[in-house]
Parts: C-alpha cells; structure tokens; sequence
C-alpha cells in the first residue's frame, strides 16, 4: 500500500471526523434557535446527517474494496488478471477521491452554514 493513499486515507477520515464534529456543533446551535425559526434548520440538518451518512458508507465501501484486492494480491490470488485488478483499483481509487471531494463541498458547506 503506498504512503500516498495512506495518506488520502488518513486525509478523508480526519476531514469525517471534522465533519461530524461541525455536525453536532451545529444540532446545538439549531437547539438554541426560536422555535418559529428551528424548523427550516432541523430539516437542513437532517439533510446534512444523511449526506453525511452516505459519505461515510461511500468511504467505508471503497476502504473495504481495496483492503480485499490488497489481500487478494498479497495471498497471490489470481482470480483475476492484472488488468482486472489495475481496474478496480483504479476504480476504488477514484470513488476514495469522488468521496473527498464531496465530504470536502460538505464541510465547506457546514463552515459557512
């Protein structure tokens, strides 16, 4: 496994970490809103919950994916050809950085709100 995509691994579950911090920093604040007005900000957080969910499981997804063509490779398992693998690593990749960036447009979102 390259340092590079420890990296990027390390990168995305610190910013999801971030991110659900600034989630529940944000349900307390919507707590202390006038009840006339909490409603539109309960619902955008519900929102924000459930993207957030998504990214999580997106995330998980793509970790679980690599983590069984590693072991796959490791173990010398040839299922499959190395094109194949090349393949779907490059895909799991992709999804991992697909995942960033949205996690990154969410918690951007999140510093504004």
């Amino acid at each position: 496994v390259s340092d590079e995509k420890k990296q990027m691994v390390a990168n995305v579950e610190k910013q999801l970490e971030e991110a659900r911090e600034l989630l529940e920093q944000m349900e307390l604040e919507v707590r202390e809103i006038p009840p006339q007005s909490r409603g539109m900000y309960s619902n955008r957080m519900r929102s924000y919950k459930q993207e957030m969910g998504k990214l999580e499981a997106d995330f998980k997804r793509s970790r679980i994916a690599y983590s069984d063509e590693v072991r796959n490779e490791l173990l010398g398992d040839d299922g499959n050809s190395s094109e194949n693998q090349r393949a779907h690593l490059l895909d799991n990749t992709e999804r991992l950085e697909r995942s960033s960036r949205r996690l990154e447009a969410g918690y951007q979102i999140a510093v504004e709100t």
